[in-house]
């Protein structure tokens, strides 16, 4: 039982949240070490939502609310952290749900559906390996996704995510917003928006913003999609941990 007064306490009940996951059989042992990667540039940033972050958000919210096949993309660790907010900014955004696992077994794969299905999710994506397709024919495990949704967005919304798909879902034309709390990472710099912040701080934030900028006229969301850069939004974010990038 970890004490509400001690210092570390929401990142002591994260890593919690982490490990009962693996222990349940839905995260991969890999998965424990990209939390502590991404806990470790949590520390640099004080665990607080920065200032850049915050307008990435508005940003990856008005993308989504413009999006005409907006899909989140769940795997082991977002789902463990954040299932719940997952599923009400989904039902928001008007976005689909669909599994997508870098060590994906039918077991981990059936064990999400089924947290999500109890949560009220009626159709989660992702889930039959026989409906799966391949992203622009590329040859890749990484590549695959349902035909209904990651397969035909426009927008995808990744977190905790491997750069290699992020490549991939970009090559193919869509636009990506990924949350990720390293700004170094491929992922981070190869997505239109990233919001570099904590899944479990950026997705209620999301949630508020869809809420007030779903009345929002279009040409407002077209502006904030448009005046976006995420080179300088990364440099904001580096500059915010004081890390300086070595080439």
């Amino acid at each position: 039982m970890i004490p509400k007064n001690h210092p570390r306490y929401e990142s002591l009940i994260l890593r919690e949240k982490i490990k009962d996951a693996y222990k349940e059989g839905y995260l991969a042992e890999s998965g424990m070490i990209a939390h502590g990667r991404g806990e470790a540039f949590d520390y640099f940033l004080g665990e607080k939502t920065i200032e850049s972050a915050f307008k990435s958000i508005e940003v990856g919210v008005a993308c989504l609310l413009l999006a005409k096949k907006p899909v989140i993309s769940v795997n082991g660790n977002n789902t463990a952290l954040a299932i719940e907010d997952i599923i009400k900014l989904a039902k928001i955004i008007n976005s689909k749900i669909e599994i997508n696992l870098f060590y994906r077994t039918e077991k981990r794969v059936s064990i999400i559906e089924s947290l999500f299905k109890k949560y009220g999710v009626r159709d989660v994506l992702g889930t039959n390996d026989e409906e799966l397709k391949y992203i622009e024919d590329i040859d890749s495990p990484r590549a695959t996704a349902s035909e209904k949704g990651i397969y035909s967005a426009d927008v995808v919304l990744v977190s905790l995510e491997d750069g290699d798909r992020t490549e991939i879902l970009r090559k193919s034309g869509k636009k990506v917003i990924a949350i990720d709390l390293n700004p170094l990472s491929r992922t981070a710099k190869t997505a239109n928006i990233t919001i570099v912040d904590n899944i479990v701080r950026a997705v209620p934030l999301m949630i508020d913003l869809a809420k007030e900028y779903k009345s929002k006229d279009i040409h407002f969301l077209k502006e904030l999609v448009n005046n976006f850069s995420n080179e300088d939004n990364l440099k904001s974010s580096l500059n915010a941990m004081e890390i300086k990038e070595y080439k």
